[in-house]
């Protein structure tokens, strides 16, 4: 296991080199019971005949230098990471998408070197191979600058939200039925 991990880690760190690192961040999450899509294939050619309904998660962020970023994302699963810019639309998973890969060191590592501009909205999207593959990962991007992660609320707090201002419109109609009574 110690090897194996070694291993790894010698390896980012070459693929990172190419990037002339100079700022490292890490993003982590899970992509279990998470949103759904159809997912490209890694060439970005068209959609996955075996990537339908696969969970995804999504990480909105920009960089503070233009430059070469590496991207190295390690799984719990067999995982693919794609980034698009501006945006990304699940519903229509390959408009603005820029680069994927699928295997990078093995089944359950991904990653790729672009070249993004300061200031350009990025979307890093990492998902798995097919709808059961899904779980904890981490992403390390390394690059000239600074990468900052925008904060995505998830499903609940716009539930949480819908449901607070239903109850501020029931105590307001409450209290206009009790003002005409």
């Amino acid at each position: 296991m110690f090897l194996k991990s070694t291993l790894l880690a010698l390896a980012f760190f070459a693929f990172a080199s190419t990037a002339q690192a100079d700022s490292i961040h890490t993003i982590t999450g899970d992509t279990t019971g998470a949103a759904i899509f159809d997912r490209p294939v890694e060439n970005l050619s068209g959609l996955s005949e075996i990537g339908t309904d696969v969970s995804f998660n999504q990480f909105t962020f920009t960089v503070s230098a233009a430059g070469a970023y590496s991207f190295l994302t390690t799984a719990a699963f067999d995982s693919l990471a794609f980034l698009y810019s501006p945006s990304f639309d699940p519903s229509s998973s390959l408009t603005n998408a820029l680069i994927g890969n699928d295997d990078l060191l093995g089944t359950t590592t991904s990653g790729f070197v672009a070249n993004l501009d300061a200031g350009t909205t990025y979307v890093l999207v990492i998902t798995g191979f097919e709808g059961f593959e899904y779980g904890k990962h981490s992403t390390t991007i390394g690059g000239p600058g600074d990468v900052t992660i925008s904060a995505v609320p998830e499903p609940e707090t716009y539930a949480l939200m819908a449901l607070g201002l239903g109850v501020v419109g029931l105590a307001r109609r409450r209290a206009q039925s009790l003002k005409t009574a």
